[in-house]
């Protein structure tokens, strides 16, 4: 995916539209607290044993599949303003193998 260096966004700290440096940052990781990634623990057989493990004291699933590794990340792109050096974050991340800044 190629985007500009340099492109024009409105600016809420100026209120008016602005240039804005557009770099890259690497997106954070899932949290593992999520109710997804609680059944997969579950399923891998985590917490399982004697007693009353709480969350985890249900029988185990017996038949599951987990699926691969996608190949393209969402990208998380920041804005900065050249005015007030406020950065702004993209709202919702594009899938791209790679991005180019030209």
């Amino acid at each position: 995916m190629k985007k500009p260096k340099v492109m024009k966004r409105f600016c809420a700290k100026c209120k008016k539209h602005t240039e804005h440096k557009v770099s890259q940052n690497k997106r954070k990781q899932a949290s593992s607290l999520t109710y997804g990634s609680k059944i997969r623990a579950k399923r891998r057989g985590k917490a399982r044993g004697m007693g009353n493990l709480g969350r985890y004291s249900k029988p185990a699933v017996t038949k599951f599949k987990l699926t691969g590794k996608k190949l393209s990340k969402k990208t998380d792109l920041r804005y900065e303003c050249k005015v007030c050096k406020k950065i702004s974050v993209q709202r919702k991340g594009i899938r791209a193998k790679r991005v180019e800044f030209t």
